[in-house]
């Protein structure tokens, strides 16, 4: 009998998980190379300045600067697009997606070098993107290019590419655990110790390496939440996570207009980054702040410092540009800019809402967004936590981010990180449960009864015997029949069609092929698995002497997917309340 246990683990996943190592360093040294970029080229494209210091495009005393470099810029990434690698468009998780999901996790080299060029050109030019997206897809080009160099499977290298992907995310905002749960959430496509423990090896390294190159505080601070909050603050959380939910519907179908009209244009695409950023030039004009990753901006709205006047700006300038422009296919990430547009949505509410702390609605309704734009609300909480260490925000972060998501899920097929996989023509679920075929073994079914047929009689012989046992059953005829020796040991198999396209002198010895056998033990997944393999329809159960015990079909597999079927849309009473008859009185005589 097989051992069964929780999980399933090779020692490969120790070689992986080493291997991983190497890669989340890499990948920590890679953003950090695209952040001194971004800081580069917006300090060249503003200020003149061959310098790597953090500055923003608002703040160039030249305003006529921020509507040409954008254009610029767009001008710029379209030339990489077209004459480069046409991957580097887009926010960068969409092609992560696509590259696990048909490419066989193959990224081209190439993607690796342009994609954080071209990023740090559209953010540094004025670009209201994040350097999140380019990241994710910059460490998951590490990942994959070094399991191209090693003999792996395909599984595995989508380890390395997930792997290198979250630890670009962890080093760029210092956030390992949010980095493991969006693998989780939107890039393995499964939870499992082969794929977990990779991909926390390299968030771990990636975060250790940039401590002392970028520190180790959180991104954010300043919120100081207090330990315990009024009752009516948690109804409130809920009617601000409605509002994060709408506005990240909103925000979706933007991207995706403004996608389907650039797409209508009568230019090639190659043209459409620079009208983007025509676009980001025009709002830059109206709220210079709306411009670029925004950092400084998002540290004003989580600490209750921004003016009103700023706070409109972002939330009604940043969300229309961010959107019309992403549309246009130019590279830049989603975070960032859900994160300011997050932000000043809840110092809007602060407005009007009781105070709670400085800062305290835009960091839940941070959470919110994110919950909402993303659908991983898991992600979304621990980001937030991380990003401020606000421990005690964690309550109204998880009711206002599920709020949010509740709303996006039911609402809208896709999310903006999987809408353009879906336009592509492929599909994916992010819902992941247990297979039914795992939870049944072979024993709790019925396999259908066969005949074992001598390994020394001809094919005559045993056609006669096949017709006599199954010529009066209303049952279905099996197909499989086991080849046994004279102790009942299962030799080989024959089908049906093997007897039928026989001479008839052969004896079932010569004729029978390796039979594909399983046990009572084993669990119909790796039955079915084992078929898939195989190419066969129908399997041997042997019982623990090694004899025939019948056949399995696909007819019993899907008995165990009816039966999960019935458990999820069957409903039913268990349990009722029965109320005491009443006693009818006979009136008195």
């Amino acid at each position: 009998m097989p051992h069964l246990g929780d999980f399933h683990v090779s020692p490969r996943v120790t070689a992986l998980a080493a291997l991983a190592v190497p890669v989340g360093a890499a990948c920590a040294l890679v953003a950090v190379v695209l952040l001194k970029l971004i800081a580069l080229v917006t300090n060249l494209c503003f200020h003149a300045s061959l310098s790597f210091s953090a500055t923003t495009p608002g703040s160039t005393p030249h305003r006529w600067l921020i509507a040409v470099m954008p254009v610029t810029g767009g001008l710029a990434i379209g030339l990489m697009a077209r004459y480069g690698s046409e991957k580097i468009r887009g926010h960068g998780m969409p092609e992560a997606i696509e590259a696990i999901l048909v490419g066989g996790s193959k990224v081209q080299p190439r993607v690796a070098v342009l994609k954080p060029l071209s990023a740090a050109i559209s953010i540094g030019s004025g670009g209201p993107f994040g350097a999140e997206g380019p990241i994710i897809m910059t460490g998951g080009a590490v990942g994959s290019i070094l399991a191209q160099f090693l003999t792996v499977t395909a599984d595995e290298r989508k380890t390395l590419l997930v792997a290198g992907s979250a630890a670009g995310m962890a080093a760029t905002f210092n956030s390992p655990l949010a980095a493991i749960l969006l693998a989780v959430e939107l890039l393995l496509f499964e939870w499992r110790p082969r794929s977990y423990i990779p991909v926390a090896a390299a968030t771990v390294t990636a975060t250790v390496v940039r401590g002392p190159l970028l520190g180790t505080g959180p991104l954010f601070g300043g919120s100081h939440v207090p330990a315990h909050l009024s009752l009516p603050v948690y109804p409130l959380c809920v009617v601000a996570g409605i509002v994060a939910g709408l506005l990240a519907l909103a925000a979706t179908a933007l991207v995706y207009l403004s996608e389907d009209l650039f797409a209508k244009l009568p230019i090639h695409w190659m043209w459409w980054p620079a009208i983007g950023g025509a676009i980001i030039g025009a709002g830059g004009l109206i709220e210079p702040r709306a411009l670029g990753v925004g950092y400084d901006v998002i540290g004003q709205l989580l600490t209750g410092r921004a003016g009103t006047g700023l706070i409109i700006g972002i939330l009604v300038i940043k969300t229309l540009i961010w959107g019309l422009a992403l549309g246009s296919g130019t590279s830049g990430g989603v975070l960032a800019p859900m994160f300011m547009i997050g932000g000043a949505l809840g110092a809007t509410e602060a407005l009007v809402f009781p105070t709670v702390s400085p800062g305290f609605w835009a960091l839940i309704s941070l959470a919110g967004v994110l919950g909402g734009v993303m659908r991983s609300p898991l992600t979304g909480i621990v980001f937030c936590l991380e990003l401020t260490h606000e421990t005690n925000a964690i309550l109204p972060m998880i009711i206002t981010a599920s709020t949010a998501y509740l709303l996006s899920v039911t609402w809208l097929k896709r999310s903006v990180l999987t809408e353009k996989i879906a336009r592509r023509g492929l599909h994916l679920t992010r819902e992941y449960s247990v297979d039914p075929l795992e939870t049944h073994l072979v024993r709790d079914t019925e396999p259908q009864p066969t005949i074992a047929l001598p390994e020394t009689v001809g094919v005559a012989q045993a056609l006669a015997t096949v017709a006599s046992a199954h010529g009066t059953t209303p049952e279905p005829p099996v197909r499989l029949f086991p080849v046994v020796d004279d102790a009942g040991r299962v030799r080989g198999a024959v089908t049906r069609g093997d007897l039928a396209a026989a001479t008839g002198k052969e004896l079932l010895r010569d004729l029978a092929r390796p039979a594909i056998t399983a046990t009572g033990g084993e669990t119909l997944r790796t039955v079915a698995n084992r078929m898939a393999v195989h190419h066969v329809t129908s399997i041997l159960i042997l019982d623990a002497a090694g004899a025939a015990d019948g056949v399995l079909t696909l007819r019993q597999l899907l008995a165990a997917r009816r039966i999960d079927a019935h458990e999820e849309h069957h409903a039913e009473r268990v349990m009722a309340i029965r109320l005491p008859r009443r006693t009818r009185t006979e009136p008195a005589g």
